[in-house]
């Protein structure tokens, strides 16, 4: 490798590891505090708390080490080519090949990581994350809940207790579960009891009624029982064996599902979907690599362009990153949207390798160039009427 590449290697390398630190950090206290209340009331151990927020990590990488590694490239390139460097690279001789290749370097051991990640480990942590939330909703249910105080057990599911008895059973449980945007579901039983059944904690209700609710037309219908007892992970029948669902499988195991798998059964699309997204996530560091390269890989004056390449990459990856996350959501309930899939990755990554074969560089189209402009000069405008210590520099002082 020739000195320049290690040069660019390093200066990538440093400023991804800063930005990633920074961004997953971010993205992993949203997703701790979304269940931190939750843990806490259910009277978990501190230890508890800390496993499960770092299950939370494997999710957190995938999705921000591609905007880390487009925030890295295109800021060191973007640099490079304010500090002249980029121009003397060019002036000594040196092949565009010699900006590519450490960029392309980071952008595939990265994507390799990422495959590893969302394929193989974020699935067993997804599986246990669903483990520790039915242990602690038991633990919850169990001790935690006060009498006659409705408690959030998840997004739409809430659950009462009218009495506590001496004898560690449950009078007058109330259970309302809205998380199907299709049916609302509403259980009650005189009474009941958390206990554990094949090492599971479940919760047994006696002499009680379900009612079904359809959203969108309204009708409701009621079903009385004597006995039933609900997984309280998920509030299935804890009849039923472990199931799984698609993204708590690993790529292997979504390759070679059962047909008369239970859950691919009743979602056989979300299974394909699944499988579809996990085979082109992966390149995502690539594909923005691709990009902050052609925005920023290449030595420009000033005069060329008024608007920052660091922001230009920034924004189409972004724009890239919501279209497949869109496809991902369609392709769940219709297998049309399936291509689009490997549209914003795999086509994304053809379109720029042909123009970088072909040496053509990615520039802002004129519209938006003069939208830029024209937003600087109205800022360029405006900064005389703020006061002086407002000002870019009006608060130094000599």
């Amino acid at each position: 490798m020739r000195l320049i590449e290690r040069y660019i290697l390093w200066r990538i390398a440093v400023l991804f590891i800063g930005t990633l630190t920074a961004s997953l950090g971010i993205v992993w206290t949203t997703l701790v505090l979304g269940r931190f209340d939750f843990l806490t009331t259910s009277g978990q151990s501190f230890l508890s708390v800390i496993k499960f927020a770092g299950l939370l990590i494997p999710d957190a990488v995938p999705v921000a080490m591609p905007f880390a590694v487009v925030i890295a490239i295109a800021n060191t390139l973007s640099t490079m080519n304010q500090d002249s460097e980029l121009v003397v690279i060019n002036a000594a001789g040196a092949p565009r090949s010699a900006v590519l290749r450490p960029v392309l370097m980071v952008a595939v051991v990265l994507s390799l990581a990422s495959f590893g990640i969302e394929n193989f480990l974020a699935p067993v942590a997804d599986y246990q994350k669903r483990e520790m939330l039915s242990t602690t909703r038991a633990d919850l249910i169990g001790s935690a809940i006060e009498e006659d105080s409705f408690q959030k057990l998840d997004d739409n599911l809430y659950v009462e207790v009218g009495q506590r008895k001496s004898d560690g059973h449950l009078g007058g449980i109330f259970v309302a579960d809205s998380r199907d945007p299709n049916i609302d579901l509403v259980y009650y039983a005189r009474e009941g009891a958390v206990i554990n059944r094949d090492q599971q904690s479940v919760l047994l209700m006696q002499d009680g009624e379900v009612q079904r609710r359809d959203v969108h037309t309204g009708n409701v219908s009621m079903i009385r029982f004597n006995s039933y007892a609900f997984d309280l992970g998920e509030f299935q029948a804890a009849t039923q064996n472990v199931l799984l669902y698609s993204r708590e499988r690993s790529l292997t195991d979504l390759l070679n599902t059962n047909p008369n798998d239970p859950m691919f059964r009743q979602y056989p699309q979300r299974f394909h979907a699944e499988v579809h997204k996990r085979l082109t996530d992966w390149v995502f560091p690539i594909v923005f690599a691709l990009v902050s390269f052609l925005l920023a890989g290449d030595a420009r004056s000033h005069r060329q362009t008024r608007m920052p390449a660091a922001l230009t990459a920034i924004s189409l990856s972004f724009v890239i990153f919501w279209l497949n996350y869109f496809a991902y959501g369609k392709a769940r309930s219709s297998a049309a949207f399936v291509p689009l899939l490997y549209v914003t990755t795999f086509g994304i990554i053809l379109v720029c390798a042909v123009m970088i074969a072909s040496n053509r560089r990615l520039s802002i189209p004129r519209p938006v160039e003069a939208f830029g402009k024209r937003v600087t000069a109205a800022g360029a405008a405006l900064l005389p009427l703020l006061p002086m210590r407002l000002r870019p520099g009006g608060g130094e002082r000599g």
